[in-house]
C-alpha cells in the first residue's frame, strides 16, 4: 500500500551558511512525482530570488531543517509568502554514503510531501524577537556569575577570606573593604570600623583576621579589571531589561496571569515563560504536548519488551532550569501544601530529582490551563485531585500493589 500524498506540491530546502538548495516535488492525480531543483544563495537577494521561484511555481508548503542559525534569515524571508514547517535535523537526515546537497533537498521533499516530518513549535515574530533578548539576557547573567566566581578565587588565592564572614562578597560592606584593599594592595592594617555597617559591627575581630593577606600587584591589577567587567556587564544588563520591558507591554495580561502561579515572583520569570512558549497556547493541543516539548516527560525507548533509559530529554534547555529552579523553591514552603504534599509523596517513592521533575511539570501544566482559561492559579483544584474518592473501587492485585508501596509485605495464606 503506498503512502499517501498530503502535499502534491511541496519544496524541500537544505540549508548552508553560504547558499540553500530547494527542492520542489509536484505530484499528479497518477502519483507520479516530478522534481525541480536550484541553488540559491543566502544574500537577500538570493532569499528574494527563491521566494519569488517559490511563487511562480505556485509552491506554498515548504520544509527545511533547522541548521544552526542559518535558518532564520531563510524562515524570515519566506514567514510572509509560504507555510514553513521546520524540521530538526536527526529528522530529516538521510542515509549516510547517499547524501549529496541535492538529494538531501529532494529527501526532505519526499518526507514532507507524505506529511511524515514534525514540525518544531515557531512563535509568530515578536515572541521570537522577546525570545533572543531574554536568552541574552540569560547569556549575561551567566557572565557575570562567572564574574563573581572569578572574584572569589583572586580573594582565595591571596588569602583573603572575606567569604568566610560575610553572607555575599559583593555586599555594599564588602565591596568597600575590596575597594580599600586595591587602593594599596601592600597595606592590610587599615580602619575596618568605617567600612562597615549593620550586623557586620559585630564581626569586626573576625573582619580583620579575614582581611589579614598578601594580594600581589598581579592580582590586585586581575581584581580591578574583574571588578570593572563585572559592573559594566550589569549596566548593559539593565539597559537590556529595559528594552525587554518595553517588548512585554502587549503580553502584559499573561504576564500578570503566571505571576499568580507560586514561585513565580519576579516579572522576569513570567516574561521568560511568555518567550519560550508564546501567548497562544493553542498551538499545543494538551498540556501534555507542552511538557514534552519543555523537556519534562520521560522519553520512550522500548524494544523486545525491555525498557530501556526513561531519561526526560534535553529540551527545553531555557524553560527547564527556570521551572525546576521554582519547583525546588516552592516544596519548600508551607503555603502551598497542594504541591508539597505532592512532592513529599513522589520523594518517597522516586527520589528527589525525580520528585522535582515532577513538580515542574505540575507548574507547567498550572501555567497552560491559566493561559488556556485566562484564569490565575487556583489552588483548590489541586487539592480536590489530590484527595482520593469515597467510592472508589479497586481490585485485589492493586490493593496488594499499593500496600506494597506502603512499605508492607505481604504474607501469602493457605
Amino acid at each position: 500500500m503506498a503512502l499517501k500524498i498530503v502535499h502534491p506540491v511541496c519544496c524541500g530546502i537544505d540549508v548552508h551558511k553560504t547558499f540553500v538548495v530547494a527542492c520542489i516535488a509536484k505530484t499528479n492525480n497518477k502519483g507520479i512525482t516530478t522534481y525541480k531543483r536550484h541553488r540559491f544563495s543566502t544574500y537577500t537577494k538570493g532569499l528574494k530570488e527563491l521566494s519569488q521561484w517559490l511563487c511562480e511555481h505556485d509552491c506554498k508548503e515548504v520544509c527545511m531543517e533547522s541548521t544552526g542559525k542559518y535558518w532564520i534569515p531563510v524562515f524570515n524571508i519566506l514567514e510572509n509568502s509560504c507555510n514553513i514547517t521546520l524540521a530538526h535535523p536527526k529528522y530529516v537526515k538521510a542515509i549516510r554514503g547517499k547524501k549529496t546537497d541535492n538529494k538531501d533537498a529532494q529527501w526532505i521533499a519526499d518526507l514532507f510531501k507524505h506529511d511524515l516530518v514534525a514540525g518544531s513549535f515557531m512563535p509568530p515574530l515578536p515572541i521570537r524577537q522577546l525570545r533572543d533578548l531574554m536568552r541574552y539576557r540569560s547569556k549575561l547573567t551567566n557572565f557575570m556569575s562567572s564574574e563573581k566566581n572569578r572574584l572569589q578565587n583572586c580573594l582565595t588565592v591571596s588569602n583573603i577570606q572575606l567569604g568566610n564572614v560575610v553572607s555575599d562578597t559583593f555586599g555594599k560592606s564588602s565591596m568597600k573593604i575590596i575597594d580599600k584593599i586595591l587602593e594599596n594592595p601592600l597595606d592590610s592594617s587599615f580602619d575596618l570600623q568605617p567600612l562597615i555597617h549593620g550586623s557586620l559591627k559585630k564581626k569586626i575581630s573576625e573582619l580583620e583576621l579575614a582581611v589579614d593577606g598578601f594580594i600581589t600587584p598581579e592580582q590586585a591589577g586581575k581584581l580591578k579589571i574583574i571588578k570593572q567587567h563585572h559592573s559594566d556587564l550589569a549596566d548593559r544588563k539593565s539597559e537590556l531589561e529595559f528594552i525587554i520591558l518595553s517588548l512585554s507591554v502587549p503580553y502584559s495580561e499573561e504576564i500578570n496571569l503566571i505571576l499568580t502561579v507560586p514561585s513565580f515572583k519576579n516579572i522576569f520569570s513570567a516574561i521568560t515563560v511568555v518567550s519560550e512558549i508564546g501567548a497562544n497556547m493553542d498551538v499545543f493541543p494538551t498540556a501534555k504536548h507542552l511538557c514534552s516539548w519543555a523537556g519534562l516527560t520521560p522519553t520512550n525507548n522500548e524494544s523486545a519488551g525491555k525498557k530501556k533509559s526513561v531519561r526526560i530529554s534535553k529540551a527545553g534547555c531555557y524553560i527547564k532550569p527556570l521551572l525546576v529552579q521554582c519547583a525546588s523553591s516552592v516544596v519548600k514552603s508551607e503555603k502551598h501544601p497542594e504541591i508539597r504534599n505532592r512532592y513529599l509523596k513522589l520523594r518517597k517513592r522516586r527520589g528527589h530529582k525525580r520528585a522535582i521533575i515532577a513538580i515542574a511539570r505540575m507548574l507547567l501544566t498550572a501555567i497552560y490551563m491559566i493561559l488556556k482559561k485566562k484564569e490565575p492559579y487556583n489552588a483548590d483544584l489541586y487539592k480536590k485531585s489530590d484527595v482520593l474518592p469515597v467510592d472508589r473501587e479497586i481490585t485485589v492485585e492493586q490493593a496488594i500493589l499499593f500496600a506494597k508501596t506502603q512499605g508492607y509485605r505481604i504474607k501469602e495464606t493457605t
